[in-house]
């Protein structure tokens, strides 16, 4: 996130807007915005934004500079807020009077998308003076400087106390005061790691909405998604799609793999519905992705509100992945202990489970000896179609972006982390997508639709429990043993052939 850098002069204070938007997410934290201003005007890509505001000059009624200078030398300023200046009549933030600031009817943050607003949207000065007089204070957040920021008013200073509390406090505050008018974020400056506040209008935070409705496009890619699953559980119809065609009925025979791999899907799913309805989170509509290798690479998921905390978006990332893992070994494990049903099951070379180290080692545990390199072992179907469960969520826990593995990234170790897993993560991907086209298709799912960055939170600074860290750091750990090969070989006469 780049905070744009601008200061005061008198009142005239310049606001920009952004044009970032996402095809995925209703709100998106944009990394950059770049603008250039002359006089009084802000030109933001192609688009104009007059300011208005004139110049006032400093009078012994202005406590602005006098309760800055007290606070250097360690004293309280006069001037500071108490609760009964908080608990007054709220004050409107559309006032027209001589000194204000008109808002763009861009994104307030970068990232969010731009909304088309009928009415202008302005904030007067007198407002701005009583949020960082009145709705900040030195119990929470005491303001040494302010900036425009896109379509509200960013406040750089200094964090007291617990930023979880801090932000109540202010948050209550800002509404005692104001209604519902502004939104309060409270962030981490990327540049200096700092805590910054920024306040904004919620006219401006309404989310996007499609053209086409959302569960009509969900149904279609679900279609879509079951045909590509029975295909996937019939290999003569793989090598020859336009035999499909002729040869309907025989799509009845992948049903049984279909279903279960659905199921572990469905578990994973689930796992984020139940635990977002706790949590305060709005999900939207899954929309799953068909794919030709594997059946599907899972669901995009959109977040529809603005979500509290890290923690609270860890433990709904952080659902889905441990339901699906949890039921995909479950039936990997049955699938290992059952004999096929027909008495012959599924032939297949040893050297399969070096594909995986999870499931590569867990065969190695159970069959031992039986797993010779060269080799052919027959198996229970239910083995393969478990198997295809755990590369799903697996590829859905990788650190990258808006995956379900990037949000535990993010809300763990925090922005500027979760933008470097991102990065190693679609480098990584575009070298393996040279030896396999399932890495291919991807890592341009994830450039092109998933890539972020994550919106952001009403509070990104408190780092989550740890309790709940560590089941993030197990989804990501899964996520890997599931995806690296297995180097070791499987019988001594292989060892002895080197």
């Amino acid at each position: 996130m780049n905070f744009s850098a601008a200061t005061f002069r008198g009142n005239s204070i310049p606001f920009s807007c952004c044009t970032s938007c996402s095809t995925i997410r209703s709100f998106h934290p944009s990394v950059s915005s770049r603008f250039r201003h002359s006089s009084n005007h802000l030109i933001f890509r192609n688009r104009e934004v007059l300011c208005k505001g004139a110049e006032t000059q400093t009078g012994p009624g202005d406590n602005e500079d006098k309760g800055r200078e007290e606070h250097e030398e360690g004293e309280l300023p006069e001037t500071s807020s108490t609760d009964s200046e908080v608990n007054s009549q709220p004050i409107p933030a559309d006032n027209q009077g001589a000194d204000e600031v008109e808002v763009a009817s861009g994104s307030p943050l970068p990232g969010v998308k731009p909304q088309l607003l009928d009415e202008r949207i302005t904030i007067p000065k007198e407002t701005i003076d009583i949020l960082r007089d009145q709705v900040f204070g030195f119990d929470t957040f005491f303001v040494t400087g302010q900036e425009p920021y896109e379509g509200g008013v960013l406040f750089k200073g200094n964090l007291r106390g617990e930023a979880a509390k801090s932000y109540e406090k202010i948050a209550k505050r800002l509404q005692d005061r104001f209604d519902d008018q502004f939104k309060l974020f409270l962030l981490n400056n990327p540049e200096d790691d700092k805590p910054v506040a920024v306040v904004v209008p919620r006219k401006t935070l309404q989310p996007d909405t499609a053209a086409v409705p959302e569960w009509f496009a969900a149904a279609a890619f679900g279609l879509v998604t079951v045909f590509t699953l029975l295909l996937r559980n019939v290999p003569a119809l793989q090598s020859n799609l336009l035999s499909i065609v002729d040869n309907l009925d025989t799509l009845e025979n992948g049903l049984p793999g279909a279903l279960v791999t659905a199921l572990v899907l469905g578990a994973h799913e689930i796992g984020h519905i139940l635990v977002a309805s706790s949590s305060g989170v709005k999900l939207g509509v899954p929309f799953f992705v068909p794919s030709w290798q594997i059946g599907s690479f899972g669901a995009i998921t959109r977040i529809m509100n603005i979500v509290p905390k890290r923690q609270d978006l860890l433990k709904v990332a952080a659902a889905g992945p441990l339901a699906g893992f949890s039921l995909g070994l479950v039936l990997l494990l049955a699938g290992f202990y059952l004999p096929p049903a027909d008495g012959i099951g599924v032939i297949v070379d040893a050297s399969v489970f070096h594909e995986s180290l999870l499931v590569g080692g867990i065969a190695k545990l159970l069959l031992g000896d039986v797993l010779k390199e060269g080799g052919q072992i027959s198996l229970n179907p239910l083995l393969v179609w478990a198997w295809a469960g755990l590369l799903i969520n697996a590829i859905n826990s990788i650190p990258a972006g808006e995956l379900d593995g990037g949000r535990i990234a993010f809300s763990i170790w925090g922005r500027k982390a979760s933008a470097r897993f991102t990065g190693a993560s679609i480098v990584l991907l575009g070298l393996s997508s040279l030896f396999s086209d399932v890495a291919f298709y991807w890592v341009a799912l994830i450039f092109f639709l998933q890539r972020g960055p994550i919106a952001p939170l009403s509070e990104e600074i408190t780092d989550p429990d740890n309790n709940y860290k560590a089941l993030g750091v197990t989804v990501l750990l899964l996520g890997l043993l599931v995806c690296l090969p297995y180097p070791f070989p499987f019988s001594s006469e292989a060892i002895t052939s080197f």
